[in-house]
């Protein structure tokens, strides 16, 4: 009788189809980059003219669908949030260069572009539609090319939108490939993505962990943080506008930015005028009882109710056992003692925004000051006219945005302001993040310096950089030959089927090889 040698586990091992397709989607990235990162700085803002268009003309179509889908936020407010990162995004940054070479013929310095290459994008199921137009329009932008992971939970308008995206662009002139999605994400898939040495840096967008993962997984990554704004009302301000101002903002999209107000504060000699206008503008002002009721239901011992997130302030009184009018549009629960550590005074993501006071600007600031170690880096909004206080407020708050007499969830993310519109808020060195600024298609392009001896003895060089910027011709086929992405993916293809065979050989065999 012959032994037989043992199996090679090698060679039995069945290849994880989704990781598998994964891998060749980031593949053809690698090889739509190549080509794209030559295009003329015309050619990519006419790429990117055809994706703003495109994603503009269905905005609200995706709108709906994220809502539908996700169960997260109002469809008005989605489609107003797509159609701001989609034709005034572009518009925002048309005239930012990161294409054209430049020369400093007087500090004889010659700067080239030089584009990251394959982006990996993380998108979250609160803002699906807008994160992915936004950060593909970024990585256009910056000549880059976009691998993007939705959340499982909007997972189909994500991949609808993208395929939707990608044909635009490439009916404009881009390479096949440059704008691709992931079909099943899921944890462990993403975390193997973010550990390849073909992605060149991670968009991360999500929740803590996730991000910490990016930052974690060896590829340079830009990871943001958490809010936890506070809006603080001064007695300067026009109390009516900024009760106007800060409700609007909290209501928007049911409160899932995480730039909307997280608590609003003001002095006690206040309290009275603030609680009215709030009422006023929609805010259903809390008795104790009904903020007992509020803190039981969005704060269970498991930590906070996700159910709540995205949803209206009507559904969630009525999950809570409070009873409020059909047109409430923020439940403000009152806090009387705003040094407590109160588990309200952390970050929701849903239209309910506590109201505590203070006994003078110092007591507020401190307040501040503690509340914010919980989103630090991220945003905080003033109202008022004190310029002293403002600047005061500004300079102690561990916050990288103060937004000044705008609803915070729009200025903060530019659309109110005049910050770069984002959907990314970087919270810099406070917030353990890589970028304090709103991110934009800058913080995807790095620049080589030509850079010649100072002395003025030494002579610059004359150079011609039409060649830099002049798309490179398609390299010339073969009849019958595969173009380069197709070819790996059928490489791939052959080899999983291997693996396959070898694995039904093995159990029709009883084990044996």
């Amino acid at each position: 009788m012959t032994l037989q040698s043992p199996p090679n586990p090698s060679l039995l091992h069945v290849p994880d189809r989704n990781l598998s397709s994964a891998n060749m989607k980031v593949g053809r990235a690698g090889w739509a980059v190549r080509y794209y990162s030559t295009f003329t700085r015309d050619a990519v803002l006419g790429i990117a003219e055809a994706v703003a268009r495109a994603g503009h003309e269905k905005a609200g179509f995706y709108a709906d669908w994220a809502v539908r889908e996700t169960g997260f936020g109002v469809a008005e407010h989605k489609k107003l949030k797509n159609e701001l990162s989609a034709l005034p995004l572009l518009d925002y940054y048309r005239d930012l260069d990161l294409v054209t070479p430049r020369i400093d013929a007087g500090r004889k310095i010659v700067d080239l572009p030089k584009p990251a290459g394959v982006i990996f994008a993380l998108t979250p199921a609160t803002n699906p539609i807008a994160t992915l137009y936004y950060k593909t329009m970024l990585a256009i932008l910056s000549r880059n090319a976009m691998v993007i992971s939705p959340h499982p939970a909007a997972r189909e308008c994500s991949l609808d939108a993208a395929r939707h995206l990608a044909a635009a662009a490439e009916k404009a002139g881009a390479p096949a490939g440059l704008i691709q999605c992931i079909e099943e994400p899921s944890v462990p898939l993403v975390q193997e993505l973010m550990r390849s040495d073909k992605i060149a840096v991670i968009m991360a967008t999500g929740g803590t962990p996730m991000v910490r993962a990016a930052y974690s997984s060896s590829n340079p990554a830009i990871g943001v943080g958490p809010g936890n704004a506070v809006a603080y009302v001064d007695p300067s301000a026009n109390v009516d506008r900024a009760a106007r101002r800060i409700v609007e903002s909290k209501s928007f999209d049911n409160s899932v930015l995480c730039t909307n107000e997280s608590i609003v504060l003001t002095l006690d000699c206040s309290h009275g005028n603030l609680e009215r206008a709030l009422r006023t503008a929609g805010g259903h002002i809390c008795n104790e009882a009904d903020t007992g009721r509020l803190r039981d239901y969005l704060f269970p011992a498991s930590g906070f109710n996700v159910a709540a997130i995205g949803k209206s302030a009507c559904w969630i009184a009525e999950k809570a056992g409070l009873r409020v009018s059909p047109g409430t549009k923020v439940l403000v629960p009152v806090i009387r003692a705003p040094g407590q550590d109160d588990v309200l005074f952390r970050e929701k993501l849903c239209p309910v925004l506590p109201l505590t006071s203070a006994v003078d600007f110092e007591q507020a600031l401190t307040f501040a000051k503690q509340t914010m170690r919980r989103g630090a880096g991220h945003s905080a909004a003033f109202h008022g006219e004190d310029s002293a206080r403002i600047l005061r407020f500004s300079q102690e708050l561990p916050v990288y945005r103060v937004v000044v007499n705008a609803p915070c969830s729009q200025g903060a993310a530019g659309f109110a302001t005049h910050l770069p519109p984002s959907f990314m808020i970087g919270t810099g060195f406070k917030g353990r993040s890589s970028i304090g600024e709103n991110v934009g298609p800058q913080h995807l392009v790095h620049w080589t310096s030509i850079a010649y001896n100072s002395d003025a003895s030494v002579p610059f060089g004359s150079f011609d950089l039409s060649s830099v910027t002049t798309p490179a011709k398609r390299p010339a086929r073969q009849a019958g030959a595969l173009p380069e992405p197709q070819a790996a993916a059928a490489e791939i293809d052959r080899d999983m089927l291997r693996q396959l065979i070898l694995e039904e050989l093995r159990g029709l065999n009883g084990g044996r090889s």
